[in-house]
Formats: C-alpha cells, structure tokens, sequence
C-alpha cells in the first residue's frame, strides 16, 4: 500500500516516511499544493496525510477541490491547527481523521492503518485466506499455523493485493505501491515478489491475469 505524504516540514516529512517504511507503508513526499496534485495526477494512493499550512496554499482548500472532482481517497488531516473548530472543519471538508501536532508516529499509523481497514470495508485487522491467516494491523502472517516471515516488500504486495477486494491490479499499480517515485528498480521485481509469496504461501493465492496484471486467487 501506498501513502501520498503532503508536508512542507522536510525533517517532519522524513520521520514520519521512515515509519511508514517500518510497517510496510510506501509513501511518496510532497512539499506543497502543486506537488500533491502532480503526484495524484501521476499514480493512484491506499490514503493521504495532509498538513494544513502549506506554502503555496491552504490543506484546507486543497481538500475541498479534491472531493469537489469527486476523488474519494481516504484523507487524514495532520496539522498544529488544535482548536475544535479547526477539527470540525476539516472533517466537514472531507477528511477521514484529524490529528494534530505534535503527534507521536505510533498513533499515526495505528490511525492510517485502521483508516485503510475502512477503506476496505473490514471490520477487523485479522483476514483469513485460504490456509493463512493475515493481520494487516503488525504485517504478521501464519499459513497453516505456523508463521512466515515475509520481506518488507513481499508484506506491501500482499496487502495491496488484499486492499484491493479481488480486483485486478497491474504490474504498474502495484509496482507504484512498493516503490517511491525516487527508486529506479528493475522491471521484473513485481514478478518476483509475487514468485516468493507463492513459494512461501502457496501457489493459488495470487492469481495471474493475463495481459492485466495480478489478484487475490480463488482460495483466497
């Protein structure tokens, strides 16, 4: 899964990247308004962390246009702007959550993460697939009782596949949610993680499309 990250605090901006990064959260920077919607235009987000106090705008303003076009991602507004009406505010604009500065990263991802889960229409972190079991919460993975460790990359494949609800997703969307715009990879590795689920989860659970892309197998 992939988080769209708009913060003008580039000391702010790398923390909250690198913890992201720890529970399996790609995330893309941007330093204001114009670069939040070059990003948007680019590539589809899981989700949005939004700060208000932007340089060439207000967040506020930037979320009522992105809702007026009738773009549905899920948005969580991060911003020192601590008063209620501040919060009642941008809720009302169209965001999902509302957490204010400072903030401890823990709670921040804890509130992306239950965010996404309603995105998905769970009602819990705990998913069940076929002979595994999957807690999208900590990125813990059991197939047959027993639990398998998955690389960082492998974990942010199968749960974009999982966020996606059995819909076909390419090599392109999902490439775009284990890496940044930043990374110059080779074009086969979407091809081999999803070869190393297979061998550690079982061949049937990611389905290939032909000439579309990958998604969740029947077992599944």
């Amino acid at each position: 899964m992939h988080i769209l990250l708009v913060e003008d605090n580039a000391l702010v901006a790398s923390g909250i990247q690198a913890g992201l990064a720890l529970h399996g959260l790609g995330c893309d920077w941007a330093a204001n308004a114009v670069a939040a919607e070059s990003h948007l235009a680019a590539r589809g987000y899981d989700a949005c962390v939004l700060d208000l106090g932007l340089p060439d705008g207000d967040g506020m303003v930037l979320l009522r246009r992105w809702r007026a076009a009738g773009k549905r991602l899920p948005v969580l507004i991060l911003s020192a702007r601590t008063t209620l009406q501040d919060k009642v505010e941008g809720l009302q604009s169209g965001s999902d959550d509302y957490l204010t500065k400072p903030f401890d990263l823990p709670e921040l991802v804890a509130r992306l993460q239950a965010l996404l889960r309603r995105a998905g229409g769970r009602a819990s972190d705990r998913i069940r697939l076929g002979r595994c079991e999957v807690d999208m919460g900590s990125g813990e993975v059991w197939c047959d009782g027993l639990r398998v460790e998955l690389a960082r990359r492998e974990w942010a494949l199968l749960a974009a596949l999982i966020q996606a609800q059995g819909r076909v997703l390419s090599t392109t969307r999902l490439h775009d949610s284990l890496y940044g715009f930043e990374q110059d990879v080779e074009s086969n590795t979407v091809n081999v993680h999803v070869h190393h689920l297979r061998r550690k989860l079982g061949p049937d659970l990611i389905e290939t499309v032909r000439g579309q892309g990958f998604r969740l197998g029947a077992c599944a």
